[in-house]
């Protein structure tokens, strides 16, 4: 596992004595701590852009690119329950993959001959670290809809190299960025039964919030689980997760930007103390 900062929250104090929200219900029998450990299969929509003048032209980029294939991908997810009321929420998610292409015949245009054998190849690297502080506005016996704020740590990074015999050997894109930012969220959880649980989440950054260089643009997440509880302390879950980075780097040469989306099915096992 690639190494990444552990973010810290200094929990704030939230002054929700706003709405007339229900009764908080007893929570003696909710467990403290819950720790999910799954995994996510991860697809991936991948979009590179960018614009520059060169000799007085506007030139202007914009264009998909795939990465080969659905990966398997670690998830974890923790909530600490300070009170009836109030959590601390962790999520961690990481994407790493490489793909290579190889030309198998040799291609001519003009003069120009790209020998067979040729190959492009790159890797992209994700890194996603969240801490949240959540409040309870609605605390009711089988419905729950809480508020967050926290921090976000984030790290990017994407290469490519090409070597086309004598025409290129380089490295074409070598592009990294992580940092901070503040994040808020919401979160929806429903217990129908005492064995099964729903959970909605929803959480937003920008990235002129935080310490991202030059980078600007903003990061949104959404996912649900549905849980089933064996116990007090053990359960299997299974949902879906979303991500979507879109962020653009402005720079003397012009301007690149990177929009990427990571979907997938994700299942796993919780433990509860």
């Amino acid at each position: 596992m690639h190494d990444f900062r552990l973010i810290t929250l200094a929990p704030c104090a939230l002054t929700l004595g706003l709405l007339a929200a229900l009764p908080a219900h007893a929570a003696e029998e909710d467990p403290r701590f819950t720790l999910r450990l799954g995994a996510m299969q991860i697809d991936t929509d991948n979009t590179i852009r960018g614009s520059t003048n060169i000799a007085g032209q506007d030139i202007n980029l914009s264009e998909d690119f795939d990465l080969g294939g659905k990966e398997w991908e670690p998830r974890v997810d923790g909530l600490f329950r300070i009170s009836d009321r109030q959590r601390l929420i962790f999520d961690y998610f990481k994407y790493d993959k490489d793909h290579r292409e190889t030309l198998g015949d040799s291609v001519s245009v003009g003069d120009i001959t790209v020998p067979a054998g040729s190959f492009v190849k790159g890797e992209l690297k994700y890194q996603v670290a969240t801490l949240v502080y959540d409040y309870s506005v609605v605390d009711g016996e089988q419905f729950d809809f809480g508020l967050q704020l926290g921090a976000e740590y984030a790290k990017v990074s994407a290469n490519a190299y090409a070597d086309l015999g004598d025409l290129y050997q380089d490295r074409f894109i070598d592009e990294k960025t992580d940092g901070v930012a503040p994040v808020v969220g919401a979160r929806l959880t429903f217990t129908p039964s005492e064995h099964w649980l729903i959970n909605l989440q929803g959480q937003y950054l920008n990235t002129r919030w935080g310490s991202f260089d030059d980078y600007k643009g903003d990061l949104s997440r959404a996912n649900a689980i549905v849980q089933y509880n064996f116990n007090k302390n053990f359960g299997i879950f299974a949902g879906y997760d979303w991500f979507k980075l879109d962020a653009d780097k402005r720079g003397s040469d012009g301007v690149i930007g990177l929009k990427q989306e990571f979907k997938g099915p994700l299942a796993g096992v919780s433990l509860s103390f």
